[in-house]
């Protein structure tokens, strides 16, 4: 893989993506064979959001690949205020192989993928989750056998998740139908991207207001939360907004007979998901979960094992000793 960073799932080739599910399968199955994989190598976690999967499964994910991780909170750093953006990566290049960022804004985890010369991994933003689709795509790969041709249908608010799995379906050819109400669906220019790489590989981008109709025949049935972090004062509207895509067993029951469930978490049982289909055998969202860590380690290891455990890099050093 030639790429540096993990900002969005666009940035990937279909194949890149391919190869990483592959990877991560193999790490899942052998683990023990990657434990010196990044032998000594340091991640540094920024997460100006809460988080518990995410945190949790890069921090154990680079111990067990040999390396250790410090994690710098909000106030430590204050980012973009105490500190410029550019000042905290170029900092940070010299001293870790590989930065976590956990963020709001998109553009923040642009910027630092900009300045610094290690790797920035998208760690959530306000329009795109990559390591959670990943995941996604990692366990549809474990119970469907594939990706390419798959239905699946996401349900409720189009936030950063439905985004990267968006991305992720026309990326690997498979039928994407994504149900929103009238002005929460995906970003104009998010569809626009995934039908013209959809076109490319055969996947199928579907964007409608009906609910019924996305479920209709699907392999899988997602959905997320109906008010994101950030979002909170907005609850009481959204909750009204939203009720007629919320997943119970009415909807549920027009999908394939052997659909599963998937949602992200954390989940709110009794708003977006009812807790007979969250909690039935058609779940699969702790599977999910761990499989977090089985492709952040995949990833860890593409982005970070040519990363050189000294600060300056050579051309760094030899001007310092002609100065």
């Amino acid at each position: 893989m030639e790429m540096k960073d993990l900002v969005s799932i666009r940035d990937f080739s279909p194949e890149e993506i391919e190869y990483l599910l592959f990877l991560s399968r193999q790490i899942k199955a052998h683990p023990s064979a990657y434990r010196d994989a990044l032998q000594g190598k340091t991640l540094a976690l920024i997460f100006e959001k809460p988080s518990l999967r995410t945190r949790v499964s890069f921090d154990v994910g680079i111990h067990q690949l040999g390396g250790f991780c410090i994690n710098l909170a909000p106030a430590e750093i204050n980012l973009g205020k105490r500190e410029s953006i550019h000042d905290v990566a170029r900092n940070l290049e010299r001293m870790v192989q590989g930065i976590v960022l956990r963020t709001f804004s998109h553009e923040i985890v642009e910027e630092m993928a900009a300045c610094c010369d290690i790797p920035v991994i998208n760690g959530l933003t306000d329009c795109s989750h990559p390591c959670q689709a990943m995941a996604d795509y990692l366990t549809i790969c474990e119970i469907k056998g594939r990706v390419k041709g798959i239905k699946i249908a996401f349900v409720g608010d189009s936030n950063n998740v439905a985004h990267s799995l968006l991305f992720g379906s026309a990326q690997l050819g498979a039928e994407i139908r994504i149900a929103s109400p009238p002005s929460y669906e995906p970003r104009p220019q998010a569809i626009a991207w995934a039908l013209q790489r959809a076109s490319q590989t055969g996947g199928i981008v579907d964007v409608t207001n009906d609910p019924r109709a996305a479920v209709a025949g699907a392999d899988i049935v997602y959905t997320d939360v109906w008010t994101s972090m950030g979002q909170e004062s907005e609850a009481p509207e959204r909750r009204q907004v939203f009720r007629p895509y919320q997943v119970n067993a009415e909807l549920f029951a027009l999908a394939k007979p052997d659909a599963v469930f998937m949602h992200c978490l954390p989940a709110h049982r009794g708003e977006e998901v009812m807790p007979d289909i969250i909690d039935s055998a058609h779940s699969v969202v702790f599977q999910q979960a761990e499989n977090r860590l089985h492709v952040q380690k995949a990833i860890l290891i593409e982005l970070m094992k040519h990363m050189q455990l000294e600060g300056l890099r050579p051309a760094q050093a030899e001007e310092l000793v002609t100065v």
